[in-house]
């Protein structure tokens, strides 16, 4: 069996939708909301050992946009880090981590496919 996290923020409707989904499928999951308990590091590195930084952060939300534009120049992983540890609502929702295989944001397609291959 397939150990399956799901991080993002409980509120959002996004998150919402991924959540329902897996619920409907059966599927165990473990939650970390960003709100409740931030995100660590160790995390954020990991992850964009397996994806960009462009990838990882919603470059189309609100806080994206109302981040000052210095904050939004030369980011590498460092200070992708920096921002996302600051401002956990950059974190594209959700992230879903099943074994070590990272998924961003959520399309039904895509979960069908990850759970019943």
């Amino acid at each position: 069996m397939s150990t399956v996290q799901i991080y993002g923020i409980k509120n959002c409707n996004t998150m919402k939708k991924a959540i329902t989904w897996l619920e409907e499928h059966n599927i165990a999951f473990s939650f970390h909301d960003y709100k409740k308990s931030d995100i660590d590091q160790a995390s954020l590195e990991s992850w964009l050992s397996k994806a960009p930084w462009d990838e990882l952060i919603n470059k189309r939300g609100t806080t994206w946009r109302k981040l000052p534009e210095e904050s939004k120049e030369n980011i590498d992983n460092e200070k992708a880090i920096k921002l996302m540890l600051s401002n956990t609502s950059l974190i594209k929702r959700p992230v879903l981590l099943v074994d070590d295989t990272l998924h961003l944001g959520f399309k039904e397609g895509l979960y069908h496919s990850i759970f019943t291959q």
